[in-house]
């Protein structure tokens, strides 16, 4: 049966108002600047979308012999909501190719600033390791080719450096196994004296096998080179690809440390042992030890900081786990002073606004606890409004730009934390630096990375 005149004209109003209530609502403020392409398709495909689910719902009434319905708010939502998570998917694929050409590059493929072996004998993939450094992956050969030299430790901290620093780095190719790999790994720390240093760092990668240089240059300095690091990667895929790896990596972590753990238990000397991970590097490690303080104390882990988890159920449960002993903060200058005594073990870096830690299935339903505090953190808009599905579509395609990164430009926004690891990290790792240390640590930090980009050809 037709609609009639009076059921047609309703039918219209309520698909016009339905796409323009999605197109207002997808245009709203986000997280993070998208480009300047991205955000006009989200923003027509929702509206898009959410007139043609409007026209479709309104249809059905109506061809039934029943009058369209008047224009209501939950018509409105409804097709709103619904137009979001085509929305959303439609605007990543479109700002895929910008990721994927930052993220990729050739896993195994080694940057021909870092194509040759390095000398020191205290590094995997020198003439003396048991890792070929053919098999250490893009990642790991960044990571071991770039010590920081003893004049450097000197100039930050004043003092003559004591060694050089042990880094160890097995890739996914190292050996064939989870076990094989970790042993790799434990042989390297033997060899290299990693369990002879002061400090011993396991820091866990990303998806790519990418671990951040940063807090390893940091532990070097601030130890005066008496440290090392142990990385064992379980893949090669950049994260958002790497999600069906949690467990692997996880079992990964785990047996490392259960492995440090064992090789510690009898010296009458041991490392302070430190765990570090960032974005899904963190999240991997926290599987690792579900148990938070209880695994902490089992393992003798003195100190751990996690940056940038990816926020869900685990990750709050996680929180809660070491509640008891922990610190989240935004930014270093919300670091309490003077310090809690005792200092707390466990270090959250998460920024208020970086979609990554934001992002959660939750969002799609109800306004979460970020968006209804008041006054909002830092870098999350006054102008953001909660909406079921669009918010959602919106903070996943927030993810996508969430870094947005230039050598020696450091910004304490989104998924970057560069510009906050000099004032965190070694706080976090029981270190106290006086301002003028934390001066030249900063500048030392950017001219580092500035020299990194340089020699990959990217500065």
């Amino acid at each position: 049966m037709a609609l009639g005149r009076a059921g047609t004209a309703a039918r219209i109003a309520v698909v016009a108002a339905a796409g323009a209530g999605a197109a207002y609502l997808a245009s709203r403020p986000t997280l993070v600047p998208w480009p300047s392409k991205v955000r006009p398709t989200f923003v027509g495909l929702t509206a898009a979308q959410g007139a043609g689910l409007a026209w479709l719902a309104t249809g059905a009434v109506g061809l039934r012999g029943r009058p369209a319905p008047p224009l209501t708010r939950r018509a409105v939502r409804a097709a709103a909501a619904a137009a979001a998570v085509t929305g959303a998917v439609v605007a990543g694929k479109a700002a895929l190719p910008r990721a994927s050409q930052r993220l990729e590059g050739g896993g195994r493929a080694l940057d021909a600033g870092f194509s040759e072996p390095p000398a020191d004998p205290h590094v995997s993939g020198s003439p003396a390791s048991l890792v070929s450094h053919a098999t250490l992956g893009r990642e790991g050969a960044r990571l071991v080719g770039d010590v920081v030299p003893a004049e450097t430790i000197e100039y930050v901290t004043g003092i003559p450096a004591r060694s050089s620093g042990v880094r160890v780095f097995v890739g996914i190719d190292s050996a064939d196994t989870v076990e094989e790999r970790v042993e790799l790994a434990i042989a390297e720390l033997h060899r290299t004296g990693g369990f002879d240093r002061a400090y011993l760092l396991v820091e866990s990668p990303a998806g790519s096998g990418y671990a951040n240089p940063s807090p390893v240059d940091i532990l070097e300095i601030m130890s005066l080179g008496d440290s090392a690091v142990v990385v064992v990667g379980y893949g090669l895929l950049p994260s958002f690809l790497s999600l069906d790896r949690v467990d692997l990596a996880a079992r990964t972590q785990k047996l490392l440390l259960d492995r440090i753990r064992e090789e510690l238990a009898d010296r009458p000397r041991r490392p302070r042992l430190l765990v570090y991970g960032e974005s899904l590097g963190a999240r991997v490690q926290q599987a690792a030890i579900p148990g938070g303080t209880a695994d902490l104390d089992a393992y003798g882990i003195d100190h751990a900081l996690w940056v940038g988890t990816p926020g869900g159920r685990s990750s709050v449960a996680f929180h809660e786990a070491v509640q008891g002993e922990s610190l989240t903060i935004d930014r270093p200058e919300l670091i309490p002073q003077p310090l809690p005594d005792p200092r707390p073990r466990v270090w959250f870096l998460e920024h208020d606004g970086d979609p990554v830690v934001r992002f959660e299935p939750s969002v799609a339903r109800r306004r979460p606890p970020w968006l209804a505090r008041r006054p909002r953190g830092r870098n999350v808009p006054e102008g953001m409004v909660w909406f079921p599905g669009i918010t959602w579509a919106q903070v996943l395609v927030d993810t996508v730009f969430a870094t947005n990164v230039r050598p020696g430009k450091f910004e304490s926004r989104g998924h970057d934390y560069r510009a906050d690891l000099g004032g965190t990290v070694p706080l976090a790792f029981g270190f106290d630096p006086d301002p003028a240390v934390s001066t030249r640590l900063e500048e030392t930090l950017r001219e580092r990375e500035i020299a990194r980009a340089r020699r990959l050809g990217e500065a």
